[in-house]
């Protein structure tokens, strides 16, 4: 049986995402999916902390101050447990940028993830990043791609 430190140390791990991710430690962001397959809407698409790093790297804009200059909101996190060592989590994220000397909403959607109990606690086994809803002005955030 599952009790309140689970579902503390599960959401631990998403905030420690966004906070990492808001750093600009792409490589710290990796580690966190070192054993984790990648998805968008259901298709793999790699797996690991390499596949994650060249993933934010390829795809974040950096500023000059070393990070993306945003601020992830991660929210209504719903974990479901299939047994004591495994749990399946949807969370919602809101992406907020600093633009102009105004905070603008730039990104909002969902995340799929699974997790594993190991003995070091609790760890992405996959996440789904399929999921954005609500797109803003990304254009200090994300680069573009064809």
């Amino acid at each position: 049986m599952t009790d309140h430190a689970d579902h503390q140390a599960i959401c631990t791990l998403l905030y420690r995402y966004a906070e990492l991710l808001d750093g600009g430690d792409f490589a710290a962001v990796g580690e966190l999916f070192a054993d984790a397959d990648i998805a968008l809407r259901g298709e793999v698409t790699g797996r690991g902390a390499a596949h994650v790093r060249a993933m934010f790297e390829t795809m974040v804009i950096v500023h000059p101050d070393g990070t993306p200059r945003t601020r992830h909101l991660v929210t209504n996190p719903i974990i479901e447990f299939d047994g004591p060592d495994h749990a399946h989590v949807r969370s919602c994220y809101t992406v907020l940028q600093e633009r102009d000397g105004r905070i603008e909403i730039v990104a909002s959607g969902r995340h799929l993830d699974t997790m594993t109990r190991c003995d070091e606690g609790w760890i992405f086994s996959s996440r789904d990043y399929g999921y954005l809803d609500f797109v803003g002005d990304t254009s200090d955030h994300l680069r573009a791609h064809g």
